[in-house]
């Protein structure tokens, strides 16, 4: 049924969705019923639900172990950044997520450190922008405090936010691929002092 449902073959890819929730039994079968299809490539659903990181990453790393290494591997409705950067050492491709726009919605700026809020009272005085290392427009001609107001009073601090969030985004991006590109990807992980558990830092090392 799958070339009589791509009508678009030259300009889209259809994915296998790996689904089987945290049950390995079932994620097994899924993986092995999607290979067999020889598909462009593969997203790994079902998951980013509320469920402990532990079991998130576990199975992320079951799927991609069984998956093809030459096809693309998409881990479905995933943007946190610390998620994006395990999955990463796990074997995944691609990601997927509202949350960089979706928080600032609230009021919150993406940081290194993690979450900035800015609708809280003591950024009111507070003159630094948001990331004084991120070179995005934002970051560049706004303080904190000027943010706070906005996002306590006018749609435009969300869309500023958000603008500055993307940005982030796009910039840890750059930074993991580059990572990868010069051999430096181990390194780059514990960079962000992630608790990994062991089968993540044996997958990472041999990456």
């Amino acid at each position: 049924m799958l070339h009589v449902a791509h009508k678009k073959p030259d300009v889209q890819n259809l994915f296998g969705i790996v689904q089987g929730g945290l049950d390995p039994v079932l994620r097994d079968i899924c993986v092995r019923g999607l290979v067999e299809r020889n598909l462009p490539g593969y997203a790994i659903g079902g998951l980013a639900g509320g469920e402990d990181k532990d079991s998130f990453w576990r199975v992320v790393a079951q799927c991609t172990a069984g998956l093809p290494e030459d096809k693309p591997r998409y881990v479905m409705g995933v943007g946190y950044p610390l998620d994006i950067v395990v999955c990463s050492a796990l074997g995944a491709d691609m990601y997927d997520c509202v949350y960089p726009t979706r928080t600032a919605r609230f009021g919150s700026a993406l940081v290194p450190e993690g979450v900035l809020k800015l609708k809280q009272n003591a950024m009111a005085t507070d003159e630094r922008p948001i990331d004084p290392s991120c070179p995005c427009m934002v970051c560049k001609n706004y303080t904190r405090a000027y943010l706070h107001c906005l996002v306590t009073k006018d749609p435009m601090g969300s869309q500023l936010l958000s603008y500055h969030n993307l940005s982030f985004m796009a910039r840890l991006s750059r930074d993991l691929h580059m990572s990868i590109l010069e051999g430096r990807f181990p390194e780059y992980v514990v960079s962000f002092d992630i608790n990994l558990p062991d089968y993540s830092v044996k997958l990472c090392a041999v990456k």
